[in-house]
């Protein structure tokens, strides 16, 4: 039995039939000049998605009102090699608008000269609040809270350091 030699050309021609079909296919799948496109995850943000204000100093406000402002200029100090110095809460406060008079800080050292485990400061607002922050390595973070004054319109008890600079 004499085999004949199979030609090349049906092979080749079938061939390009199935790629040319699967190209059609696949371009069925995609989307067309008149097709809308989905939305993309890089959508534009809506107006529940803005970033909050800065809080901002209430003059005539409570220590209450005033308790956000006065944390987050805190936290910012804390958040700085200067997270041990009273002086830097102090100026910073001073320059966020709280009054440099109504302020108490205590001593950036210990009595032996070690830095001190907890510092304090405070503004004395209003006719019996106070603002009060505690920061050092005994807490680990910025703590800040409302309080009542106390005698002779003082926020922090013991003695703390002149604010003469």
């Amino acid at each position: 039995m004499l085999r004949r030699p199979v030609s090349a050309a049906p092979r080749k021609a079938a061939s390009v039939l199935a790629l040319a079909s699967g190209l059609l296919l696949l371009s069925a799948c995609t989307p067309g000049p008149d097709s809308v496109a989905p939305p993309s995850a890089e959508a534009s943000p809506t107006p529940d998605s803005t970033v909050p204000a800065e809080p901002e100093l209430v003059p005539d406000g409570t220590a209450e009102d005033n308790l956000p402002v006065f944390t987050r200029v805190s936290e910012g100090i804390w958040a700085t090699d200067q997270r041990v110095s009273g002086r830097a809460y102090i100026d910073a406060l001073t320059a966020a608008g709280f009054d440099r008079a109504a302020m108490q800080v205590t001593q950036d050292l210990s009595t032996v000269g070690n830095t001190a485990e907890s510092l304090q400061f405070s503004v004395r607002w209003g006719e019996d609040e106070c603002l009060i922050g505690q920061v050092g390595p005994s807490t680990g973070q910025v703590v800040t809270a409302v309080m009542p004054q106390l005698a002779e319109g003082r926020c922090l008890v013991g003695t703390t350091r002149p604010i003469d600079w």
